[in-house]
């Protein structure tokens, strides 16, 4: 009888393809280990300029920037096809990872020549000293957070203490003072009262003050006509249904009072304004002469509410009256911003002269033409950094208010660019003074840190804890921070702010630089990066940004627009709440100031405690998804939802 045929043994048959695959893969990682070696040789005076507690961290970065030069690709497929861990969670031990990868391919191919070298950085010695350094820089995480949460602080966080207080409770573990707003005394106030809020619950919380740098903005435009309209609100047929409201508030003569609330401010005579009490009439003629009432709602010293049902416009001198008689004049009210409207096919003159311009004067329609029909028009603006001019070539591309606006350089001239707007709304956008300006094509001949940033730099040393160095794209730059705060005595840690184009390409030269202090960070400028490089670049920059920062063990802030939406209106977007679990990937994450800050450092603590039980940087955590548990196996402390679900 014939023995049953049996299939041949897959095993047997792939085996010398087996053996091939694994010699192949040990020659690919051997050489790239070898080249690793040779970089550490080659940089081996970088490496001994950076600080000793960011020795492995620098050896190991230079190992990353090894693998990155190369794709990994196949290789990585290859590794995962023989069951192996891949490279693709090497950050923060490079050489660690690639040698025990190497060890199972040796053992699969029989062969017991190779020798471990001793490697610099193990698994767990990578993520401790990201931790480490994170804790030295930005505070310890408080109980059950993986994440800090940076906030910057609003003017008035100088005065009102209640705020501070709240934050601190809230959930804020670092502050940060933007030094390109407020003064001095506002700065002060602000420090004394983050200290004392982080006293009062026995905690830390870092202050770090931002160096302004050489930001490119628009210069001033003359201010318009000093006329306040109060318009009440109407329904469809007309009929006012909400009265417009004001503020009268003492003033000097000649002072302009800035609005600090939801009502513009009418300033008047303090002696006139005190007799004044709630229901009073205060009766007026308005610029068309038309006979107009302000009701009196609230009044409390040197500041009164007043409501008008009729449109009404005031202008500086407008004449008011009281009940008895008492008459004072509307002081002088805050202009009008102006702006040019600019369209795609405009010509912009961008000039190094910063006197105001005149959107009337200093802009037209060429030809007697307009947009609708096609005829572009001339504007002038300034330009306040002269330098920036300076940097420019013809084809290069210069972008206005977080690009809003973008125009490619047609022509050149000592002092002066013009540019042509290759983008705009349909409608026409409006350009505004003290709007940035981007330059991701031309290289800035412009030091990070100038010396008229150094009294700057010595209030930060006498009263923050870290140094923002903004637009930092240069080694120079680092070094030269790094110089002033050791002539200052100063040991703050420094954090480099990635804004630009040239410095996201410079990053690997960057931290190498900055890791010659001991306490070193980067913060993720992801608005004006997103400007420089194109919004559809950001995802892939932040990430490799994150991945850098992971090799060289240091910690990063996401920062600009992290729940931008709550904080000023009070409900997040769906996107938004994504956006904030993602960037629990970060040591810190940085939000803006609002109306609804407090409430928006309650919800992103939140977010981020309950992502952070789901991931640990790129590392999915795999911990037990209760959701969809089977029936009587929920465990301890699940969801009471569902527990109360199951008992109905």
């Amino acid at each position: 009888m014939m023995a049953p045929r049996t299939a041949p043994d897959r095993t047997d048959a792939e085996a010398p393809e087996r053996a091939e695959a694994v010699a192949h893969l040990i020659d690919a990682l051997e050489a790239l280990h070898a080249e690793m070696r040779r970089e550490h040789v080659a940089r081996s005076g970088d490496l001994a300029r950076v600080h000793p507690n960011h020795r492995h961290g620098a050896a190991n970065l230079l190992d990353y920037l090894v693998l990155r030069r190369h794709d990994i690709r196949s290789l990585q497929l290859d590794l995962a096809e023989l069951g192996l861990s891949s490279l693709g969670r090497a950050e923060e031990h490079v050489i660690t990872t690639l040698e025990r990868v190497l060890d199972n391919l040796y053992l699969l191919a029989g062969r017991s020549e190779r020798r471990r070298t001793e490697s610099a950085v193990g698994f767990s010695a990578g993520r401790g000293a990201l931790e480490g350094h994170a804790d030295a820089l930005l505070g310890p995480n408080r109980p059950g957070h993986a994440t800090r949460i940076l906030v910057t602080m609003p003017s008035e966080a100088a005065h009102d203490r209640s705020l501070v207080r709240a934050l601190v409770a809230h959930g804020m573990g670092c502050a940060r003072i933007n030094c390109a707003h407020d003064d001095p005394a506002a700065w002060e106030g602000m420090v004394r009262n983050l200290r004392l809020a982080a006293a009062e619950r026995r905690e830390r919380c870092p202050v770090l003050m931002d160096l302004p740098g050489p930001k490119v903005r628009t210069g001033p435009i003359e201010i318009g006509p000093r006329v306040l309209r109060l318009r009440p609100r109407r329904d469809a047929l007309g009929r006012p249904v909400e009265a417009a409201r004001a503020r009268l508030v003492a003033a000097p003569s000649g002072a302009v009072v800035e609005r600090a609330g939801p009502e513009p401010v009418i300033p008047v005579d303090r002696g006139w304004l005190r007799h004044l009490g709630a229901g009073a009439v205060i009766r007026l003629r308005d610029t068309r002469g038309d006979r107009r009432r302000l009701l009196v709602v609230a009044a409390s010293g040197d500041t009164a509410v007043v409501e008008a049902w009729d449109t009404t416009y005031l202008v500086t001198g407008t004449e008011l009256v009281d009940a008895g008689g008492r008459r004072t004049a509307v002081g002088l009210l805050a202009g009008r911003q102006q702006a040019l409207t600019l369209h795609v096919g405009d010509l912009l003159t961008m000039t190094a002269d910063t006197a105001p311009v005149n959107p009337g004067k200093d802009a037209g329609r060429r030809h007697g033409g307009s947009p609708d029909r096609g005829r572009p028009g001339s504007f002038r603006i300034g330009c306040t950094l002269p330098a920036a001019l300076d940097a420019l070539a013809v084809g290069h591309r210069v972008l206005f208010d977080d690009g809003k606006i973008a125009g490619t350089v047609v022509g050149l001239r000592p002092g002066e660019a013009d540019i042509r707007i290759t983008f705009a709304r349909a409608d026409g956008a409006k350009l505004r003074a003290e709007k940035g300006i981007n330059l991701p094509d031309s290289e800035l001949d412009a030091p990070a840190l100038s010396a008229a940033d150094e009294p700057l730099l010595r209030f930060i040393v006498a009263h923050a804890d870290l140094v923002g160095l903004s637009f930092a794209q240069r080694v120079d730059d680092v070094r030269r921070l790094q110089a002033c705060l050791r002539d200052l005595d100063g040991s703050q840690g420094i954090v480099l702010k990635i804004e630009t184009a040239l410095g996201f390409a410079r990053l690997p030269e960057l931290l190498l630089a900055a890791m010659e202090s001991e306490r070193v960070g980067v913060m993720v400028a992801r608005g004006d990066l997103a400007v420089e490089c194109g919004f559809e670049r950001l995802a892939e920059l932040q990430e490799e940004i994150l991945c850098l920062c992971d090799a060289a063990h240091l910690p990063v802030i996401w920062a600009t627009q992290v729940l931008d939406q709550m904080a000023r209106l009070g409900q997040p977007s769906r996107a938004e709440v994504s956006d904030a679990a993602v960037s629990g990937r970060a040591e810190c994450v940085m939000l803006n100031k609002g109306p609804h800050i407090v409430e928006t450092v309650g919800a992103l603590d939140d977010i981020l405690r309950r992502m952070s039980t789901h991931q640990q940087k790129k590392v999915p955590l795999l911990r037990r998804l209760r959701s969809w548990s089977p029936a009587g196996e929920e465990a301890p402390g699940a969801d009471p939802v569902r527990q109360r679900a199951k008992r109905w």
